[in-house]
């Protein structure tokens, strides 16, 4: 990494610190869900922009994420840091028992089959069999946790920060995953899978693992999502979420580490924006706004990005 991205990652770190102590709670609490938003599409943006494989059903796996926080914190008293690594795991497990026979799909056919997915779960999660768990079509309401050793910042900040913590971590993880072999190899079966597997990568492995770490990310966001959010819900995790995290892939950039903050801050900001300029009509002017970034950004944000500092770099040769 050269001088200037560690420049540049220091001051915006800083920033990143100091923002809740700038903005009102509920400016913090929105950038809280940004950080989210940005593990979810992360973990999207793995399986789809690194690997290939289309998923339109990932909502699910942030629902299930979601859950085992919900349950774990009301019905067994668990800390709240206890269930982020949990739902990460049990999402692991899902993501790559899924991933198996979807190895049999590829292209429109899995999209549609994630999409099946997406479908269902909300029912799944009001099936009166698991209403003990899940609360029904009422949901669960959870607590939101204050700040440990009488830190002088409220719970939104507290929050803020501590997702933040996650986020960074998680973004380094996935650095460091997909700058190596395993990265290498994904990419790789994406451009052409059966030279891949002539190079000796072993494909069914590697997809389902793809599908089985995406999950982690997004189960880990919804994990997040839920503590913040303080309620969980079916309707909450409609088929509705998983397009918009496919949105904030396409918009953020694809195969784009970067592009993950920039989709957030567009799925989290650009309906509030849409709605205040029409009451009657915000989801038209939301496509316009959708419309227009993939006119004026083909590769997306980050890709614009890289195309200015690279011309600018040009320039200063």
């Amino acid at each position: 990494m050269s001088r200037t991205n560690v420049i540049l990652l220091a001051v915006l770190l800083t920033a990143a610190c100091a923002l809740p102590f700038i903005v009102s709670n509920y400016r913090t609490f929105q950038f809280t869900l940004v950080l989210v938003y940005a593990i979810a599409l992360l973990g999207l943006n793995i399986l789809t922009g690194y690997n290939g494989q289309i998923s339109l059903g990932h909502g699910a796996f942030y629902a299930l994420g979601a859950y085992c926080a919900a349950i774990l914190m009301d019905k067994m008293g668990a800390p709240y840091w206890v269930t982020i690594p949990a739902a990460g795991a049990v999402c692991l497990v899902a993501g790559f028992l899924f991933g198996l026979p979807a190895l049999r799909l590829e292209g429109l056919y899995l999209a549609l089959a994630t999409f099946a997915l997406g479908v269902a779960t909300p029912q799944l999660l009001k099936y009166h069999h698991l209403e003990k768990w899940t609360g029904g079509v009422q949901g669960i309401v959870i607590a939101k946790p204050e700040a440990p050793f009488g830190l002088p910042v409220n719970a939104d900040q507290w929050l803020y920060f501590f997702t933040l913590a996650v986020t960074l971590g998680m973004f380094l993880l996935a650095w460091n995953l997909l700058r190596g072999r395993i990265g290498r190899a994904l990419m790789a079966i994406r451009d052409h899978h059966l030279a891949a597997e002539s190079m000796g990568v072993h494909n069914a492995l590697y997809k389902s693992l793809a599908f089985g770490v995406s999950a982690l990310y997004t189960g880990v966001a919804g994990a997040l999502g839920a503590i913040a959010v303080q309620f969980v819900a079916p309707d909450s995790f409609n088929i509705f979420l998983s397009i918009m995290l496919l949105v904030g892939i396409v918009v953020g950039g694809l195969a784009s580490i970067s592009g993950a903050l920039y989709g957030a801050l567009f799925i989290q900001f650009v309906p509030n924006i849409a709605d205040e300029i029409s009451k009657a009509a915000p989801w038209a002017i939301f496509g316009i706004f959708m419309i227009g970034f993939v006119y004026l950004m083909p590769t997306g944000v980050a890709g614009a990005v890289r195309l200015l500092l690279a011309r600018r770099r040009s320039h200063e040769i």
